[in-house]
């Protein structure tokens, strides 16, 4: 074969080249951190029957997703809460919420001596987190904990010292049990604690946690479950108390699934039903409801459909609760406004 053949040939098989790594359409995004593992995983699934698409997504916290998405600097953002009147006043494109997970917000534990597993009232832990419950062995406790052999010892409240969408549900929770921390306090990313030590990230809590005695902080269900933390039952409006599951997580968006408004920026905490566990909450995608670049359009649309089927199959392995099917249907309809 003669030398220009071969080079031809080698010409002809980079220009394929080039031409494939040009056709393949690069999505950034970036958020919250709490889904990252399943986002992780469906972003490498997805790729892999959709080898022309790459999502690239930086686990930067919910308030960077949302700074990120506003600013216009990723195609889409990821965030614990979702955006209030102001912030979605603030960007070009209105976004569109699509939940893609449940996870739930457990109350963890550090008590010498103590192995019987917790119960905890919503007055107990609202008035923990207010500094007004000080000791183990308060009444509140007790009375919820028969049997149980509580301490006379200070109580340690934990709670996270960097602004994140865990701490907006556990406060959002926290306002809804109790009126006194709803006008003292509130609920947001960040918020003035009457109480405790800062720890950053489910990683910080989780660590002063285990390191000091008589302590109680909250952290994901996904965390405790992997690191294998003591987390205690809460008690639901119905008055039954729960041990955080993925069923109990689950049941608590299906119970107010048909009074979920169309744009689904809604908060699960505290919900209706005996099954229901009071400290869920969705997580979002925030797409931008019109996508100028058509083949980015294409990748971003082909994504959600398959996130709403195939990658909800994914979900339990990694600590994840579904979406209840009703969900799913309305949301299925959502995309069709992304234009």
């Amino acid at each position: 074969m003669k030398k220009s053949s071969l080079w031809l040939g080698a010409l002809g098989a980079l220009v394929i080249l080039l031409t494939a790594a040009e056709a393949k359409v690069l999505i950034n995004a970036a958020g919250a951190t709490f889904p990252y593992p399943i986002y992780g995983k469906w972003f490498d699934e997805f790729g892999k029957t959709n080898p022309d698409a790459q999502i690239n997504y930086q686990s930067i916290g919910s308030g960077g997703g949302i700074r990120q998405f506003t600013e216009g600097t990723v195609d889409f953002g990821a965030s614990d809460m979702p955006m209030t009147d102001e912030q979605i006043g603030k960007v070009k494109n209105k976004p569109l919420h699509f939940p893609s997970v449940l996870g739930g917000l457990v109350p963890t534990y550090n008590i010498p001596g103590v192995t019987q597993e917790l119960k905890f009232t919503p007055e107990a832990l609202a008035g923990i987190y207010l500094g007004k419950i000080k000791k183990w062995n308060d009444p509140e406790l007790q009375k919820a904990n028969a049997g149980a052999k509580l301490p006379d010892n200070e109580i340690v409240v934990v709670h996270r010292s960097d602004g994140s969408g865990t701490t907006f549900v556990w406060t959002d929770y926290l306002s809804k049990v109790s009126p006194e921390w709803k006008s003292k306090v509130g609920a947001n990313t960040s918020v003035s604690w009457p109480a405790g030590l800062g720890g950053k990230g489910n990683e910080g809590v989780a660590g002063i946690v285990k390191q000091t005695p008589n302590s109680i902080g909250y952290v994901e269900l996904i965390y405790a479950l992997s690191n294998k933390m003591a987390y205690g039952f809460v008690r639901n409006s119905a008055g039954t108390y729960l041990k955080a599951d993925l069923d109990s997580v689950t049941e608590a968006a299906a119970s107010t699934a048909k009074t979920m408004p169309n744009d689904f920026r809604v908060s699960i905490t505290n919900a209706p039903g005996t099954k229901a566990y009071p400290i869920s909450s969705f997580t979002w995608l925030l797409i931008p409801s019109k996508i100028d670049d058509p083949a980015k359009k294409k990748a971003i649309v082909t994504f959600l459909h398959w996130m709403l089927t195939d990658g909800q199959k994914y979900a339990g392995a990694l600590g994840y609760a579904p979406l209840p099917k009703d969900v799913v249907a309305k949301e299925e309809k959502q995309i069709a406004l992304i234009k």
